[in-house]
């Protein structure tokens, strides 16, 4: 059961991930939700201190940091966090011209279907901007 200093401590988590992407993913929620419902908040305050350390703290400009999920998440198959995960490199500084040459790794990496979620994702954004 989530306390009062607990609704603080989430609402941390949350700002984060709008910094990063303009809002707070499903998922995370979710993570909240299970965490206060348990008792288990300093759980997902360690993957966050996980996080920032590979993340945050990580030699890569966080706009490569997002490309790079990007492409990963779209070999994987995993469209809605790469959807994300393309929105956050446009927010961090990458062009349009980025995700595309992402969306064409992946295709050497991944083959056609990593292409062609890529190409849709990037279809998506396109009214973006350049």
């Amino acid at each position: 059961m989530s306390r009062p200093e607990d609704a603080e401590r989430e609402e941390a988590v949350r700002d984060r991930y709008r910094d990063a992407f303009g809002t707070v993913p499903a998922g995370i929620e979710d993570r909240l939700a299970v965490a206060a419902a348990a008792g288990r908040l300093e759980a997902v305050e360690s993957i966050e201190a996980l996080r920032r350390t590979l993340l945050a703290d990580n030699p890569l400009e966080p706009r490569v940091q997002q490309l790079v999920h990007f492409g990963q998440l779209v070999v994987l198959g995993h469209e809605g966090p790469a959807r994300l995960h393309a929105r956050g490199a446009r927010r961090a500084g990458a062009s349009y011209s980025d995700l595309v040459g992402v969306a064409e790794t992946a295709l050497v990496t991944g083959g056609m279907p990593a292409y062609g979620l890529a190409i849709e994702i990037l279809a998506d954004l396109r009214g973006d901007g350049p």
